[in-house]
């Protein structure tokens, strides 16, 4: 059993589980922050440009009874396919998508420029050539190098 919380604490201990949890509160409170975007500052103009559709209130009423709004609908319990809804989450998912490509892809950019300043040349403590990073023995003096 002592082995198991041993292991358990080194899994928990790790910087990348951390990372994770943080990425995981972080998108929860972006996904917020972007369905607040969508339905509280796209969507009503674009309703309003159309006609003063509300996106939210779209549904299609499978019970052959009349109801105003889908929350009427939805409290009364009948069977509705909520198109509106989920053209909102649609739109969320595209912003939530398209943010977190210009993150990686900065990320990749500065991973990139990292990797063209890193060093490709090591000095031989011997003969203080410049060698390969990769070099196991220096070609102009031929001695080794650690």
């Amino acid at each position: 059993m002592s082995v198991l919380l041993k292991e358990f604490k080194e899994f928990a201990s790790r910087g990348s589980l951390l990372d994770l949890a943080v990425g995981l509160v972080l998108g929860t409170a972006f996904t917020k922050i972007v369905n607040s975007l969508v339905n509280d500052i796209i969507m009503p103009p674009i309703g309003m440009l159309l006609g003063g559709v509300d996106f939210a209130n779209l549904f299609i009423n499978l019970s052959g009874v009349e109801y105003a709004t889908l929350a009427a609908a939805q409290e009364a319990g009948a069977a509705v396919i909520s198109y509106g809804v989920f053209i909102n989450a649609i739109i969320d998912f595209v912003i939530v998508a398209f943010a977190m490509f210009l993150i990686v892809r900065q990320v990749n950019r500065l991973k990139r420029a990292e990797e063209e300043t890193a060093p490709t040349v090591k000095s031989c403590p011997y003969c203080k050539s410049d060698i390969a990073l990769e070099a196991t023995r220096c070609p102009h003096c031929t001695s080794e190098v650690a």
